[in-house]
């Protein structure tokens, strides 16, 4: 490893090459979707991304002994998080690597750099989400055979070997589970969902984007009373963050594909969000939207026939109540009236057994697992 240096992403220059190493390591990889470079750098800038702002954090690069990029990662730690969980956690995120002894090496000074912190950090976890949401959520150990849908992972086997001889074990896995619309009768759901609906009192709607601030208050009571145990690196947006999250998927999201579910009383019990899968036009994009991007995207927009439905949420007192079942079937409704031919739910905790149940029981075929590693300090 003489060879192999390390470095803080400090100047344009860093940043670029980081933000490039990833066409390096799969240029030959017909399943991997190059992420929006714009996109990309609004995650690493505090400004745009709450989660930077929360604690120390830093880029870092391995590079050989002419300063080609070897590795990369982001570490850092969420004070906020720790202090309301009362734990001493660091994070890493955005891993890539082309290299094994660049990977290790890099992996290993992240660990040294929390442990240097004049904060008490006893535990790192990652890969996890760069703005700590449900994006880029851990290792893909397997699944392979296909591109990732937005907003997933994608990496080589063997990132895998490179946590655990660094000493990483798994912490939890991840399912994302899919489903074939042509194959799913919904008609054999239908009859359940209407009898728990009348048993249990609510209804399912659409969001109304005409009435955005109201919904997005009941959105965040929902994800304040909701989240799951095993989402231990996530906590709630508060209701300015959502509106912020809101503004940016405008432009992206299908109201029809965000439905709420309420009581009779009309007290918010559950929501899931949903997006059209545009993996399959980012994928032709090469990273950028200009000069010509944009208008291959909204020539090639027609191609998408898939979506992924990100999370589903519902309270604890309408659990086991049919609540989450319906939410589906309301999806599953509304994106084959809109063209969809699959779909896939992700990402589950392996431990969410009511979630993955209602994931099966709706057709889902489970294909793709990720994982999340922890390492003691």
């Amino acid at each position: 490893m003489d060879n192999i240096s390390i470095k803080p992403v400090l100047t344009r220059r860093d940043m670029r090459e980081f933000l490039l190493l990833p066409w390096n390591i799969y240029k030959e990889d017909p399943n991997w979707v190059p992420p929006l470079l714009s996109d990309l750098k609004r995650k690493l800038d505090p400004r745009f991304n709450p989660l930077l702002s929360k604690g120390r954090c830093r880029l870092f690069l391995a590079c050989d002994s002419v300063g080609r990029p070897l590795s990369r990662l982001l570490v850092g730690v969420d004070q906020v998080l720790n202090q309301t969980e009362v734990k001493n956690e660091g994070y890493i995120s955005l891993f890539e690597s082309c290299n094994e002894e660049a990977a290790i090496l890099l992996l290993h000074h992240a660990c040294e750099w929390l442990k240097s912190l004049e904060i008490e950090v006893d535990l790192v976890k990652g890969p996890v989400s760069p703005t700590k949401g449900d994006d880029f959520r851990g290792l893909l150990i397997w699944g392979f055979d296909s591109p990732p849908v937005l907003m997933n992972s994608y990496n080589p086997p063997e990132y895998a070997n490179y946590f655990e001889k660094t000493g990483f074990v798994k912490d939890i896995d991840l399912f994302a589970y899919h489903y074939n619309l042509k194959k799913i009768d919904t008609k054999k759901m239908e009859r359940v969902v209407n009898y728990a609906q009348r048993k249990y009192g609510f209804q399912v709607d659409i969001l109304n984007l005409s009435q955005l601030d109201s919904e997005l208050v009941d959105i965040n009571y929902i994800l304040e009373k909701a989240i799951p145990e095993d989402w231990e690196d996530f906590s709630p947006p508060n209701i300015e963050e959502l509106r912020v999250i809101a503004s940016k998927m405008k432009d992206l999201a299908v109201p029809e594909l965000i439905p709420i579910a309420r009581s009779l009383k009309g007290e918010p019990i559950g929501f899931a969000v949903t997006l059209p899968d545009y993996n399959k036009v980012l994928q032709q994009l090469n990273g950028r939207l200009f000069p010509m991007g944009w208008a291959k995207f909204l020539l090639n927009r027609h191609q998408i026939s898939g979506a992924r439905v990100f999370i589903l949420f519902v309270i604890p007192e309408f659990r086991k109540k049919g609540v989450s079942g319906t939410i589906f079937y309301h999806l599953l409704l509304k994106a084959k009236e809109l063209g969809f031919t699959y779909g896939e739910g992700s990402t589950i905790g392996e431990l969410n057994m009511p979630m993955r149940r209602d994931a099966e029981r709706a057709g889902g075929l489970h294909y793709k697992t990720y994982r999340i590693y922890k390492k003691a300090l």
